[in-house]
């Protein structure tokens, strides 16, 4: 699906990955507020304002800890914390882009 005002659209995309120890409830919570925080972090970036354009792609992905500390190392990301399971580190929100290490196209979708 591509947008009429950017026909050519960039391939861009946006991973929000969320640990699979976390309950529901609280992943739930933590991709809203990782999806508003990552934008909030990166509104200024070229490419943030090409994906917010459209088509707008995303992927909720369901890691476990190695996965989460493996994935810190990459940049231009945001990490979530929830208060109610004391401060724990729950969830990872990556500045859209077009190029991802390898690694995260074996990610299982969050379902």
């Amino acid at each position: 699906m591509s947008n009429p005002a950017n026909p050519a659209g960039p391939n861009l995309k946006s991973y929000i990955l969320i640990r699979d120890s976390v309950p529901t409830g609280f992943a739930v919570l933590a991709a809203a507020h990782a999806s508003l925080a990552m934008y909030l972090r990166f509104h200024d970036d070229d490419d943030v304002r090409q994906w917010l354009a459209g088509p707008f792609r995303k992927a909720v992905c369901k890691v476990n800890d190695e996965e989460f500390e493996r994935a810190k190392q990459v940049p231009d990301h945001v990490v979530i914390t929830e208060s109610a399971l004391d401060g724990q580190e729950v969830a990872l929100a990556f500045r859209p882009r077009t190029e991802w290490p390898k690694a995260f196209k074996f990610l299982r979708l969050f379902r």
